[in-house]
């Protein structure tokens, strides 16, 4: 049986015979807390009359199909989630009549009830699948159709959809609540999985912009409890130079009627490209201070989602393998008009720090993939759904716009816009384009870097004579043994002298390697610097190493780059040699914390806390963790204190040392700041920095129930209970740790985003032996905690309540043994245990380095 499961072969059939012309999709949501009405009429072609065929929907019960004026009996016809279709005409009419079930998961129509004010609130989440949880529906993108939408909701509502909103009309009273009905207008031809429903008695506020198809409205949503935090100015400002920049450099009007963005709860991702109705993760509005790299994120998010509007949107990919595509370009898009159309100029820095850094690890997983990856069928999507896909995928995409020239890239852009606006493409055809704009032909670089897998290291290899110039000079190439493509790259490299305790920049070459060694004749007879940087100006997707010398320099001068771009590669460097063992941890650690006094990249400041977390929690040899968790925590505390009074520095640092607090005798400290009793100059201890003192407090045992409760009296939000449950799991007790396992793993009745608050804090361990029994626990939970749960809810279960702080033979052994005996479960289960192993197989590693240390 194919379950929820869709084959792109099935999809291919599907396609060949149908033509969709319109969705009229009616839904009643006044019909109780749990299910919906949904009546979907489907207009649509055979050009094979006599063929059967199918219509997917996910649902509670189906009370009536109707094809053609013929009643089928749903009894008969619906069954593992579809809806078979006998004996077509040429031109069928099908009304399918059901009720659907609200989620709590972030998939399909996800229902949440505010605490503050009990009010309900609606939002659809429809990527990949799950258009087919609202309404019955030829679930795929290449399908598209006009879609229209006729809602009956509690008249106090807002309801916002692909189209402009209408003005509702009564539709009479039910339980004593007036209910309205909304008739919007039908789409464009769009894809199922971009339609949207957004419900509830959102607060809006409204502006608009001057495109070149007239004047769009543009409206921002989110939670009545939230109003008061809402920086619409701020938001509706980056929209406005997005959409100058995009139509601008993609010579083609914005494509739909209105644009609006709505922020909600309880939010799997960060966005959603809805076509006109875009959605957003409530974590964007800010109740209290953020770091600015939250800010820049989210910038980045809104243009992110903006340029689908016109690469996704406007042109659709055929079928699930050009995902990649999709997303990478909004990537680099929204990179790109960051860049170039905002304040945040460094984008491109923020990208290699963090986005390029997601994207090594992911491709040094055993998980890894090639980015145009095989979607053989609905379940491989969703496993794919991951730093390949955006991150190797966008770096990959920024290395084809400098191999083609930005302008060609654009010319072809375009072309591309102009000849399939509307209809749906494949790889192929954006590729042809680029190959007629700029004369190139791509066919082999798209086998080595879009049909391979796995990330090439650059090392420098040269020889001095005894003038101190080199005598010879090249760039090495190697790849793993499971991933041995080698690639072509172009690469700058710099040239580093120490000015004092200042690292300047006296020489930059920009040169092309390929294959396994590559002289580099330009460096030949010039004198060997302080410290030389390969990929300067971070150029290729590859990992580099330094040069003895230049590592040397490099630790002596932790403070020494003027600029963060040079800064945050060699410190990405001895990341990367600490994550191979090449280098001890807790140097690692040190040189770290030696580079991060002035710091101002937040971005940069932020990556470096985490990885020094991981490196002292994983990395290090466990007789050595425990002086250099003090040792960290201590630091962090120090640099706060000294850095500049209300600095992001001095927000992102005091937030560091809470979370790697392990010692009780910070409690006082702890309580101090919590209670104003202490403060720091410039740092105010608002709402969310209260929750990191208590969430410390309970990590250390100095935080009880009673203590958590009320503060959550304090903040009876959503997010508020959020985070209560984050510290209730995290004391260090075993009744602790039992309650956490049983609400999140043994009971299936938490949301999303409350496993992951619970997940977060059974994870966070000051006792490590409290984690010990769940090893045994976990492995034997696994394959039916996955079959009773949506992918969403399993991902959070099997990804977040692994016992990763024990880092410790006995886990990898127990995954292994795991992995070794369900070789054919699930493939989503397999490849989130898999990876998890893979974490802890290269922390046992590491620790044997550190050890030798």
């Amino acid at each position: 049986m194919p379950g929820k499961n869709l084959t792109r072969d099935e999809a291919a059939t599907r396609a060949s015979i149908l033509r969709v012309d319109s969705y009229d999709v009616r839904l009643d949501l006044t019909t109780g807390p749990e299910t919906f009405r949904t009546v979907t009429t489907v207009r649509f072609t055979c050009s094979e009359p006599g063929a059967d065929t199918f219509i997917d929907l996910i649902a509670d019960s189906v009370q009536a199909v109707t094809l053609n004026g013929v009643e089928l009996d749903p009894a008969v016809v619906f069954a593992d989630h579809r809806i078979a279709l006998p004996g077509l005409a040429a031109d069928n009419e099908l009304t399918v009549d059901a009720t659907g079930r609200y989620t709590n998961t972030g998939e399909g129509l996800h229902r949440f009830v505010d605490p503050v004010d009990n009010e309900v609130y609606l939002y659809t989440q429809f990527e990949v699948p799950d258009s087919r949880r609202m309404y019955a529906v030829f679930e795929q993108p290449d399908l598209k159709a006009s879609f229209r939408f006729t809602v009956t909701a509690p008249a106090h509502w807002k309801v916002v959809s692909n189209s402009p909103t209408p003005e509702p009309v009564p539709a009479g009273v039910a339980d004593g609540v007036e209910k309205a009905r909304w008739s919007f207008e039908p789409t464009g031809r769009i894809s199922s999985y971009i339609t949207a429903l957004i419900a509830g008695p959102y607060d809006e506020v409204r502006d608009e912009v001057e495109t070149r198809g007239g004047v769009v409205p543009l409206g921002v949503f989110c939670r009545k409890s939230l109003t008061q935090y809402l920086d619409a100015d701020n938001i509706f400002d980056c929209t406005k130079k997005g959409f100058a920049f995009f139509e601008a450099e993609f010579d083609q009007p914005y494509p739909f009627e209105k644009y609006d963005q709505i922020f909600t709860p309880e939010y799997n991702m960060g966005a959603m490209e809805n076509a006109g109705a875009v959605t957003f993760t409530e974590v964007y509005v800010f109740r209290s201070k953020v770091s600015e790299a939250k800010v820049e994120r989210r910038a980045l998010t809104i243009l992110h989602e903006l340029a689908h509007m016109w690469f996704g949107n406007l042109v659709t990919m055929k079928w699930w393998d050009d995902l990649w595509l999709n997303e990478s370009f909004a990537e680099w898009a929204s990179t790109t008009c960051q860049a170039e159309a905002t304040e945040w100029k460094s984008a491109w820095t923020t990208f290699g720090t963090s986005e390029k850094a997601w994207a090594y690890t992911q491709d040094q997983l055993s998980s890894t993939h090639p980015i145009a990856a095989d979607m053989r069928h609905l379940e491989d999507v969703e496993v794919n759904f991951d730093g390949i896909t955006y991150a190797k995928g966008a770096s990959v995409l920024k290395q084809l716009v400098a191999y083609v020239g930005r302008e060609p890239f654009v010319v072809a852009l375009r072309e591309y816009f102009r000849k399939h606006a509307w209809g749906n493409t494949t790889l192929a055809d954006l590729l042809g384009e680029l190959e007629s704009a700029s004369g190139r032909q791509l066919g082999d670089w798209s086998k080595l870097w879009l049909e391979t897998a796995g990330v090439n290291t650059l090392r420098p290899e040269f020889e001095v004579g005894a003038d101190g110039t080199y005598t010879s000079f090249a760039i090495t190439q190697s790849a793993s043994d499971e991933h041995p493509t080698l690639r072509p790259h172009r690469l700058g490299v710099g040239l580093y002298a120490v000015k004092g305790e200042a690292l300047e920049r006296i020489g930059y070459h920009e040169v092309d390697i390929a294959g396994e060694r590559t002289p580099i004749e330009e460096l030949v007879g010039v004198a060997q610097p302080d410290l030389l940087l390969l990929n300067d100006d971070d150029l290729a997707y590859a990992k580099i190493r330094l040069d003895e010398r230049s590592l040397a320099t490099a630790l002596s001068h932790p403070r020494g780059f003027q600029d963060s771009l040079p800064r945050s590669l060699v410190l990405g460097a001895t990341w990367d040699m600490t994550r191979d063992a090449e280098m001890s941890a807790r140097d690692f650690v040190r040189f770290v914390l030696e580079s991060l006094p002035g710091e101002r990249d937040s971005t940069l400041l932020r990556v470096l806390i985490s990885q020094m977390t991981t490196a002292t929690r994983l990395y290090t040899a466990p007789g050595h963790r425990a002086e250099t968790s003090a040792l960290l925590a201590t630091s962090l505390r120090s640099l706060a204190e000294a850095a500049e009074a209300g600095s992001d520095a001095q927000f992102q640092l005091v937030e560091a040392w809470a979370a790697s607090t392990s010692d009780r005798a910070e409690e006082p400290r702890l309580r101090a700041l919590l209670s104003g009793e202490e403060s720091l100059p410039g740092l105010t201890v608002d709402t969310e920095l209260r929750w990191t003192f208590i969430q410390a407090l309970a990590a250390i045992g100095a935080a009880d129930d009673a203590e958590i409760r009320a503060e959550l009296d304090r903040d009876p939000t959503a997010t508020g209970k959020e985070r209560a449950a984050q510290a209730l799991a995290a004391r260090p007790t075993a009744e602790a740790k039992a309650d956490a396992w049983a609400k999140a793993v043994e009971a299936n009745t938490l949301s999303n985003q409350m496993v992951e608050a619970v997940s977060a804090g059974f994870r966070r361990s000051t006792d490590l032996t409290l984690l010990e029994p769940y090893v045994a626990k976990y492995h034997a939970m696994l394959v039916d905690a996955w079959a009773d749960r949506s992918v969403a809810i399993g991902e959070r279960v099997v990804g977040g309540f692994y016992p990763f702080g024990l880092a410790s033979q006995e886990l990898k052994d127990a995954s292994d043994a795991w992995l070794a005996e369900h070789r054919d479960a699930a493939a989503g289960l397999v490849r989130t245990v898999a990876e998890n192993r893979d974490t802890i197989a290269r922390a046992l590693l590491a620790q044997e380095r550190d050890a030798r240390a």
